[in-house]
């Protein structure tokens, strides 16, 4: 958790707080899963511990992105394996400059691809090279990456996990996961093919990310390029708390949203907390 004493944007999208400032990423996307870009600070209210707080900064965040990709290359996606592959292809080739990419695998263990890197080629031709094969560590893969998302070079990071959604070989649990992404400035989004993972929504949900899926492999282009633009665009909202929080305890943050009258049922996501400061 990174913290700043002075309420001054600086382009980050990772979520910050001190005395001074806490910093929440919200995403809002409308029922054909589009992001939202048109709301101001009147469409949102904000609480800290159930304490509704006054929104002192409000903008859009368009900086580039450190984008971490999870690939499932277990044996249960041998069927799958091409069009996912595809898939990922199509996404970073949606990239914005000045985004960088990472790429880990997982089957019986997790491992790590390639290095952080604007060459989308690089990762386009390493892509190529992953087999199917073996059971399926989820939250082992979940794990390494957000250990090594610390390794990235910007600001607003996410991850973009892509699964049949299952895991039957992990050490780690989901609950561990849980508890890391609390203490990480990364967002989670994922895409579950076939079946729904709940395990995957509760972990992204709790980073302010999204969980999709899939029922054909033909969505699945589609569906990357949805994901694409909701990672590359959401609101940061700015708050002061009311109460001074340096005790180092988790604080639950909840976003409600006031849309305008006759708008649609529209989706909000937001980090769902954050650790203060212990001073």
């Amino acid at each position: 958790m990174e913290q700043r004493s002075d309420p001054v944007r600086n382009g980050s999208g990772r979520l910050r707080t001190d005395v001074k400032l806490v910093l929440i990423p919200v995403t809002v996307t409308d029922p054909l899963q589009r992001p939202v870009l048109d709301l101001t600070k009147q469409n949102f209210r904000v609480f800290d511990d159930g304490v509704e707080q006054k929104i002192a900064q409000f903008f859009m965040e368009d900086s580039p992105v450190s984008i971490g990709m999870v690939f499932d290359a277990s044996n249960s996606m041998r069927q799958k394996i091409d069009q996912s592959r595809q898939a990922l292809t199509e996404f970073l080739r949606m990239s914005t400059p000045g985004d960088e990419f990472s790429l880990w695998k997982f089957s019986d263990r997790p491992q790590a691809v390639c290095p952080f890197t604007t060459n989308v080629s690089l990762i386009e031709h390493d892509l190529t090279s992953i087999q199917s094969g073996g059971w399926t560590s989820l939250f082992d893969a979940l794990y390494l990456a957000l250990s090594q998302m610390k390794r990235a070079t910007l600001g607003t990071k996410a991850l973009f996990v892509l699964s049949d959604g299952g895991d039957n070989n992990s050490r780690y649990t989901e609950r561990e996961i849980r508890n890391m992404v609390r203490e990480a400035d990364v967002r989670v989004f994922s895409i579950s093919i076939y079946d729904h993972s709940p395990a995957l929504e509760r972990i992204s949900d709790e980073s302010g990310g999204r969980a999709y899926q899939v029922h054909k492999l033909d969505e699945l282009p589609g569906m990357t390029a949805r994901l694409s633009d909701e990672i590359h665009s959401h609101y940061m909202l700015g708050y002061l708390p009311l109460k001074a929080q340096n005790d180092g305890k988790y604080h639950k943050v909840m976003v409600k949203l006031l849309p305008a009258a006759g708008s649609p049922r529209l989706h909000v996501a937001w980090r769902r907390g954050y650790y203060a400061p212990l001073r």
